[in-house]
């Protein structure tokens, strides 16, 4: 069983960068497909980004192409996302999750605030 621990959330300006990393523990994370997602108040839990285990594909939702990065290092079993130009849109729970063959295991969440 994989467990994971986002961190790196907070307020920031609209316009503004942050880079949310999210650490893996348990499971076999170098093998594994490593995702983003977020949701917002009121909203369902919508799909960010992907990243295969090799860092070789990579694929991204719509509303974030061109201005988020999802990257790995399997050294330090973390997967980041490198979040620039960001919308007050973008305000949501960020979390990470890592591909089993049960499915995606999911980390707690991390907050991030985009004001206008």
């Amino acid at each position: 069983q994989v467990q994971l621990v986002e961190s790196g959330g907070g307020l920031v300006q609209a316009g503004g960068s942050l880079r949310l990393s999210c650490v893996a523990s348990g499971g076999t994370f170098s093998s594994s497909t490593a995702a983003w997602f977020r949701q917002a108040p009121g909203k369902e839990r919508e799909f960010v980004g992907r990243i295969m285990w090799h860092g070789g594909s990579i694929s991204y939702a719509d509303s974030v192409k061109g201005r988020f990065t999802i990257f790995r290092d399997n050294a330090k079993n973390t997967v980041y996302l490198q979040m620039n130009s960001l919308k007050p849109e973008d305000t949501a729970v960020y979390y990470c999750a890592v591909m089993t063959a049960r499915g995606y295991s999911w980390g707690q969440g991390t907050q991030v605030t985009v004001s206008s």
